[in-house]
């Protein structure tokens, strides 16, 4: 990004907020502090937010149900804040459309490194085959230049970070068995340690916004025992 990446810091603790704010902000970071829901939706009618960090548990509306509502009308970035071990609130916090989480205590420089991931996975430009700008598949229609993905009446269908990699992977490479480990080093590079479902809960939710069925999928497929199988002819355009 030419600009100052704007990141917005949700977290009801005052040390944690004040420590990562500083931290961030030392790295070249624009940082924005807010202790709960109600102040995070003003800062986002404020300002333009291109990352933000939730803590799972706020006061009021917790983080969960914030993600969740963010991700009905934005495909802003969200790294999740959950308490150490709590494996069950990660694979909830990916459903509801976070694109990464971070197990409290966390070290700033693990968030800052997990941060810059995210903002490269979220805004940097895509290439996939030789000057494509846009991949077809199934009446879909993937922009790589804008990121944006529509079904075939047009209807824009909006993609977190990770969605979106994870799509690009797919279509990438069709026809062919990708096992978990290709996924995460195509779609995520190995930014994060994943741990074991991450893949699993992306690929659930990816199949809710472009497969007829998502109980019966047909574009992904589970190969037992071996990972996931995109079915479609793709063709490039545009």
């Amino acid at each position: 990004m030419d600009r100052m990446p704007h990141l917005l810091v949700v977290d009801d603790d005052r040390d944690i907020r004040s420590l990562v704010a500083q931290f961030l902000t030392k790295h070249g970071y624009r940082v924005t502090a807010a202790r709960d829901g109600a102040e995070m939706m003003k800062a986002l009618e404020a300002s333009r937010v291109d990352l933000i960090v939730l803590d799972l548990m706020l006061p009021g509306e917790d983080g969960l149900s914030l993600c969740r509502r963010l991700r009905a009308t934005s495909a802003t970035p969200i790294i999740m804040l959950t308490a150490m071990g709590e494996e069950t609130d990660r694979i909830v916090g990916l459903e509801m459309g976070a694109d990464d989480y971070l197990a409290k205590p966390f070290s700033p420089r693990e968030l800052l490194a997990r941060i810059k991931a995210v903002l490269r996975r979220a805004g940097a430009p895509q290439t996939v085959g030789e000057g494509a700008t846009a991949l077809r598949f199934e009446g879909w229609s993937l922009d790589l230049t804008k990121r944006e993905l529509r079904s075939a009446d047009g209807v824009l269908v909006q993609l977190s970070a990770g969605e979106y990699d994870l799509l690009v992977a797919f279509v990438e490479h069709p026809q062919r068995v990708l096992t978990r480990d290709q996924l995460l080093d195509l779609a995520r590079g190995r930014a994060a340690v994943p741990f074991d479902r991450s893949i699993d809960v992306q690929v659930s939710r990816l199949r809710r916004k472009i497969e007829p069925d998502p109980a019966e999928p047909t574009l992904i497929k589970t190969v037992r025992g071996g990972g996931y199988l995109f079915t479609a002819t793709v063709t490039t355009g545009g």
